[in-house]
């Protein structure tokens, strides 16, 4: 059966360009142009992903107020943003949301189709993971890291609401515990275009936040004042 896209975008020669590069990929996809119709048609079903612009008519943070709502009735549902707002504090607005993945405009519809291919067998791997728990899995400490699925867990119990920055972050400063890892490693280990030093920190402050919620005694991630963080987990 076809993967169902969800496109939400209120200019009409976008959507209609999206929606065509990923039909003609042999995606089912369903495309809304503005958050009210989306929101309805959405508490119905849940697609394999949905794409999202994020200032849609008059309203400049229609995407956020219905990514907020779709993940409460969808908590694992992957998100992309598409948008032409590409401020840092955007970005980190959309990634703390539970975005998996957030992408500036203007797009080519051939990278459009890969990240989105991406997510899709992301998604997949993490549906067939939960139901079979049959996949590597690489203890550090307290810490799991399930590499396929891109979650993780501590103490036994999952980190709720991890991203997929997050967990490539936590992995990268889990590959060689006690070592410094600077800004730029960490930036690269996000996959991301631009990455600033604020935007890793936030990072940080976020994994610290969701790891938090199941010790609250959790220090493993050590601040190396200028320099970047380390994993410490004793």
């Amino acid at each position: 059966m076809a993967k169902h896209i969800v496109i939400v975008e209120d200019d009409q020669d976008q959507r209609d360009n999206y929606q065509f590069a990923l039909e003609q990929r042999g995606y089912q996809v369903t495309a809304y142009a503005g958050k009210d119709e989306a929101e309805s048609g959405l508490k119905l079903q849940r697609p394999d992903l949905v794409i999202l612009d994020i200032i849609m008519h008059d309203n400049i943070d229609a995407g956020f107020q219905l990514c907020a709502a779709l993940l409460k009735i969808h908590p694992e549902l992957p998100v992309l943003f598409l948008t032409e707002r590409i401020g840092e504090i955007d970005r980190i607005l959309g990634l703390r949301m539970g975005a998996w993945d957030y992408q500036p405009k203007p797009v080519s519809l051939d990278f459009l189709a890969e990240k989105v291919a991406t997510l899709v067998r992301l998604g997949d791997i993490r549906i067939v993971s939960a139901e079979t728990n049959d996949q590597k899995v690489k203890d550090i400490g307290h810490l799991q890291l399930l590499e396929e699925s891109r979650q993780a867990k501590w103490q036994g119990q999952e980190i709720l609401g991890l991203t997929l920055t997050e967990f490539r972050m936590i992995e990268a400063l889990t590959r060689r515990p006690g070592n410094i890892l600077t800004y730029d490693t960490l930036a690269q280990a996000t996959h991301q275009h631009y990455v600033s030093n604020n935007t890793i920190s936030t990072h940080i402050r976020n994994i610290k936040r969701k790891i938090k919620l199941i010790d609250t005694d959790f220090d493993a991630i050590k601040s190396e004042y200028g320099m970047g963080y380390r994993w410490s987990d004793r």
